[in-house]
C-alpha cells in the first residue's frame, strides 16, 4: 500500500490568502480551494473543516506572523506601551511590504463576512493593548500611537489613503516621537 499524500497546511493557507485577493470572500469556497490545490474536497475540510475553520487558521497564521515582528522589535513579552511600539513596527513594515496591504484587506474582507471571528479580534486588541494605564500621559499617547496606526494601515490597505514609503517611515517616527512625549 502508499503512503497516504498529506496536505501542506501553510500551502492551501496560501491558496485561500490568494483566493480571497483574487475573488474576494464569495469566492473562497471549500471547492475553489480544494481544486486550487490540486486536493480533494474531503481533503480540504479533514484538515481545516469548514470555510470558518479556514478564515480561523488564517488569522492564527497572521496573529503568529505579526507576533514574531512585535517580538522583533521589542522583545517577546513587552509591557502594554512596548507592545504599541512593536505594533507601529510590525505595522509600518507589513505596510511596505509586497502584497502586505492587499493582505490586511483580504483579512478585512473575511471577518466582515465570517461575524464570528470579530469577537475574538476584538479579545485580541484587549489582551495586546488593554493594560495600557490611560491615567497615565505615557498610556494615553500610547492609545493614541496605537489609534493611528491602525487607522493609517486600514486607511492604507483598502486605498483609501495611500501612503508611499517615506510617509510611513516618517509616520513611524512621529508616533515612536508620541510614545515617547517627544511630539
Amino acid at each position: 500500500m502508499g503512503r497516504r499524500p498529506t496536505i501542506d497546511r501553510e500551502k492551501v493557507l496560501d491558496i485561500v490568502e490568494a483566493i480571497l485577493l483574487r475573488d474576494g470572500t464569495a469566492g473562497l469556497t471549500i471547492d475553489a480551494v480544494a481544486r486550487a490545490a490540486g486536493i480533494s474536497k474531503g481533503g480540504v475540510q479533514s484538515r481545516f473543516g469548514t470555510k470558518n475553520d479556514l478564515i480561523a487558521a488564517l488569522l492564527e497564521r497572521g496573529d503568529r506572523e505579526y507576533l514574531a515582528q512585535v517580538a522583533a522589535a521589542v522583545g517577546p513579552s513587552p509591557g502594554p506601551v512596548d507592545a504599541v511600539r512593536g505594533n507601529v513596527a510590525a505595522s509600518v513594515e507589513m505596510a511596505l511590504a509586497n502584497g502586505g496591504k492587499a493582505r490586511a484587506a483580504a483579512f478585512l474582507a473575511a471577518m466582515i463576512e465570517a461575524r464570528e471571528h470579530l469577537a475574538s479580534v476584538s479579545t485580541w486588541y484587549r489582551d495586546r493593548f488593554g493594560g495600557l494605564d490611560l491615567e497615565s500621559e505615557e498610556g494615553r499617547r500610547a492609545r493614541l500611537a496605537l489609534f493611528a496606526t491602525e487607522g493609517a494601515f486600514i486607511l492604507d490597505a483598502l486605498g483609501f489613503f495611500r501612503l508611499q514609503e517615506e510617509e510611513w517611515r516618517s509616520l513611524s517616527a512621529d508616533l515612536h516621537a508620541l510614545i515617547e512625549g517627544k511630539l
